[in-house]
């Protein structure tokens, strides 16, 4: 299938660490002019580096997403670099906020911090892109929460609600946008496997258990109807889809990407 993403010029939030880099290089891979933005620049210009070894064309802007202005600085920035607005915007920065705090422990630095990071960030960088799609007529937005904001989840109190709201952010600005021809989706991605599943949730269930780290690999993939957890290039082939014209009669959407959790 084509994509019909060559020469779009996709802007990606967080695009160099973990499932970020992996969406980064999905997106060069289908041919997508990028821009890559984020606050900790050096491995953001060693992924564009590589990049562009490759072929790739890569523009990268410092930016801290939760500054207003740095985000309109940036894509004025990429505008002015490409001689065009933004075609794709795909929000991957974001943190978890406090991890096995109750709600009741949890201090209003750390909720507001979370919710300033997952929705303030998402709201600016939209808010930098919108006005270039609106006159060129077209655009994709594609935002990645979470299925903690698509189910609560006890001790994730911070993160679960700022994906919540990332929601609500996705499909306000669908309904606004919409007329321009813009589409504005979530991807919710569960567990994805990598470094924190493994070393860290893994860990904690062999230890509790006495099992192995596969055998509580297994266990946790026991809880979705698919039997497996999710990897970095599921959500990525997500990201790509909602990112193309195959996705034209889709907007305002939550799609979990976990193997069956939040939804069935």
């Amino acid at each position: 299938m084509n994509l019909e993403l060559d020469n779009q010029i996709v802007a990606l939030t967080g695009p160099a660490k973990g499932m970020g880099e992996v969406i980064t290089r999905a997106f060069a891979a289908e041919g997508a002019r990028l821009v890559l933005l984020g606050r900790d620049t050096a491995p953001i210009e060693a992924l564009a580096e590589d990049l562009r070894s490759d072929g790739r064309t890569v523009f990268v802007a410092a930016c801290d997403i939760t500054d207003a202005d740095a985000c309109e600085a940036a894509i004025q920035a990429a505008t002015q670099h490409y001689g065009k607005a933004i075609d794709v915007l795909v929000n991957i920065a974001g943190g978890s906020g406090p991890i096995g705090k109750t709600g009741a422990d949890t201090t209003a630095a750390e909720f507001r911090d979370i919710v300033d990071l997952n929705m303030t960030g998402c709201f600016n960088t939209i808010h930098a892109v919108a006005p270039g799609m609106i006159e060129q007529k077209a655009g994709r937005i594609v935002n990645v929460g979470g299925t903690f904001g698509m189910r609560g989840r006890a001790g994730r109190l911070g993160y679960s609600a700022s994906k919540w709201g990332l929601r609500g952010i996705t499909k306000s600005f669908a309904l606004e946008l919409g007329a321009y021809n813009i589409n504005v989706n979530t991807v919710a991605p569960g567990m994805v496997d990598g470094p924190r599943f493994r070393d860290k949730v893994c860990a904690d269930i062999a230890a509790r258990e006495g099992i192995s780290l596969e055998q509580a690999a297994a266990r946790h993939a026991a809880d979705y109807a698919l039997q497996r957890v999710s990897t970095s290039a599921d959500v990525a082939h997500a990201c790509l889809f909602l990112a193309s014209a195959r996705a034209r009669q889709i907007t305002g959407v939550d799609l979990p990407v976990d193997g069956g959790w939040a939804a069935v």
